[in-house]
């Protein structure tokens, strides 16, 4: 079915055009607006539990996005997107998201981002 695809909820802040304009667009016969990214963006999935608000928001760059779905094991209920300067800004936010999820991060020293 033609539809958004949650792997690219990303484009929401991280694309001159998200994925959701860009599909009203071709729905509609319109002109399909530019998918060039903004700066670098990473989309992390909230799973199972819900993080609390104001500790997600206090972050730099960090955009919160929640579905207004009941916390469930394996259920997706929403999603951070964050917007980072550098690839050590990236990583110093990871590391604070894995503090601030119920179900942290896998973050190993040597990561490659």
């Amino acid at each position: 079915a033609p539809r958004v695809h949650n792997s690219g909820h990303w484009s929401i802040e991280g694309a001159v055009c998200s994925q959701f304009e860009n599909h009203i667009r071709a729905v509609a016969g319109l002109p399909l607006g530019s998918t060039d990214v903004v700066r670098p963006t990473v989309m992390i999935n909230i799973i199972g539990q819900h993080p609390k608000t104001e500790d997600v928001l206090a972050l730099n760059g960090a955009h919160l996005h929640l579905y207004n779905k009941s916390e469930r094991a394996g259920r997706k209920l929403g999603h951070i997107t964050l917007m980072p300067v550098d690839s050590n800004e990236l990583t110093n936010l990871c590391r604070q998201l894995a503090k601030i999820l119920p179900e942290p991060l896998a973050l190993t020293d040597d990561m490659t981002i």
